[in-house]
């Protein structure tokens, strides 16, 4: 039986479900594949960019379809499923026009005669490992530039929001991207291990938990294939003296409460410095405790459901061990009674190291605050976590910021700001939170052969 389904979370109920990939469906997968490869590398840059243009141009005319399967399958909030589809836009329509000079190459300053250029071609069918919280963004900043730059595209999405799955590849077809040059599969870990395994794969791309991101990289790196891995985050929300702490704790709230909560790189662990730390906590904990929330489908919404009971329940287990260890709970701290997997927003104060929540990821609309010091207990704190993803510094001090963001061990800082993707931007992070980079220029490199051509003139 597939464990690929379609379950509300609003209400529990089961919509629809689809049938798994068989083991024997394996070869012809690989094979189908690689012969798009061959036939997708040969198209000219300009014709595989016109597919990124029109992939982008049906995104945005399907918009409230496909934002109404967000919410229908994760619980997403429809002004959030619509802004997670005009981000996805921006991505195809940048490696459709902004990125295609890249593709160019880059002459090299060469010593002696000749001349030398860095080309940037593909390496050939790529694997896909995909997580739910962005079933269309996490998949868009993957394949638009592996799309461009000529690789193809094996994916395996997360079980439950198969329709979100199909639907982008139904709209890829759509925009004119070849059979089998993207090819959706409703696969099992171990077929995708076996894929990984077989030479026709060359690389392989995993958004998701560490200990997915764990197992996956071993299996890439025994098989000699280059991976990118983003993978979880515990990020920091610095708030320091001279900050505007009405907009730091106005910030804080839709930081913490992005996608219902589950974001990688949403504000978990929000640090603050003495002075000013009774004020952001008041201010914090008021808008936390009115968020609206409820129904995913009402446009006043804010705060819909979790994706799933299991994500109430690990929650839950997290709250009660922090509040075993110490903690105080400000506002929330208990599921909402009814139908469907809801979780209030909820804030901790007084987490000691010896609670989960001091080193694990939340994953869901808790946030967790620190009273430090001074600046450099600040940083100290922030750098003292497994994950390394992204981050914000609240100051009115631009000189001060671009000092801390120095020694913060993060892959993105956000100065004044939370986190916020663009398709111009590279996103990626450090320490346990993964390798590599996807969007902006870096996309591009990841996948691809880096290929010197070297050519003296003949002398003749």
């Amino acid at each position: 039986m597939s464990n690929y389904k379609t379950i509300n979370p609003a209400t529990g109920e089961l919509i629809r479900e689809f049938g798994a990939l068989a083991d024997s469906e394996v070869e012809g997968v690989l094979a189908r594949s690689g012969q798009a490869y061959n036939r997708w590398r040969r198209e000219s840059v300009e014709r595989r960019a016109s597919v990124l243009a029109r992939a982008a141009e049906l995104f945005e005319e399907r918009t409230e379809e496909l934002a109404a399967v967000l919410t229908e399958e994760i619980g997403k909030t429809l002004a959030a499923a619509r802004g997670e589809i005009k981000t996805v836009i921006g991505i195809f329509r940048y490696y459709s026009t902004t990125a295609v000079k890249q593709l160019d190459g880059e002459e090299l300053d060469v010593a002696g005669p000749g001349r030398a250029r860095l080309r940037l071609d593909p390496i050939g069918p790529l694997v896909g490992i995909m997580p739910w919280n962005f079933p269309y963004y996490q998949v868009a900043r993957f394949a638009a530039p592996n799309l461009l730059l000529g690789n193809v595209i094996i994916l395996k999405h997360a079980s439950n929001c198969p329709q979100s799955a199909v639907m982008f590849e139904s709209l890829l077809r759509d925009a004119g991207l070849p059979e089998d040059a993207y090819i959706n599969v409703f696969a099992s870990h171990d077929q995708v291990a076996q894929m990984i395994a077989d030479d026709r794969v060359r690389g392989v791309s995993l958004t998701g938990s560490e200990g997915a991101g764990a197992r996956t990289g071993e299996l890439a790196g025994r098989h000699l294939k280059p991976v990118v891995l983003e993978l979880g985050g515990s990020d920091p929300f610095i708030v320091l003296e001279d900050a505007d702490i009405e907009k730091a704790a106005k910030d804080a709230v839709a930081g913490r409460l992005v996608n219902n909560g589950q974001t990688c790189t949403a504000s978990k662990r929000f640090i603050v410095v003495d002075d000013v730390y009774d004020e952001f906590v008041e201010k914090f904990v008021g808008g936390m405790s009115q968020v609206p929330t409820g129904d995913p489908t009402d446009p006043a919404t804010v705060l819909g459901p979790l994706s799933s009971e299991s994500a109430v329940k690990d929650l839950e287990e997290f709250v009660a061990d922090a509040v075993a260890n110490g903690a105080n709970v400000e506002t929330g701290g208990e599921r909402l009674e009814g139908p469907g997997s809801y979780y209030p927003a909820t804030v901790l104060t007084g987490v000691t190291e010896t609670a989960r929540a001091y080193r694990e990821e939340l994953f869901g609309p808790v946030a967790v605050v620190y009273r430090v010091p001074d600046e450099q207990t600040a940083i100290e704190l922030a750098n003292d976590s497994p994950f390394g993803l992204s981050s914000s510094v609240y100051t009115s001090d631009v000189d001060r910021a671009e000092r801390i963001s120095a020694e913060l061990e993060a892959g993105m800082v956000w100065v004044n700001s939370v986190s916020k993707s663009s398709a111009e931007l590279p996103f990626g992070g450090v320490k346990r939170s993964g390798v590599g980079r996807e969007l902006g220029e870096v996309g591009l490199t990841q996948f691809a052969n880096q290929k010197l051509v070297r050519v003296f003139e003949d002398a003749n």
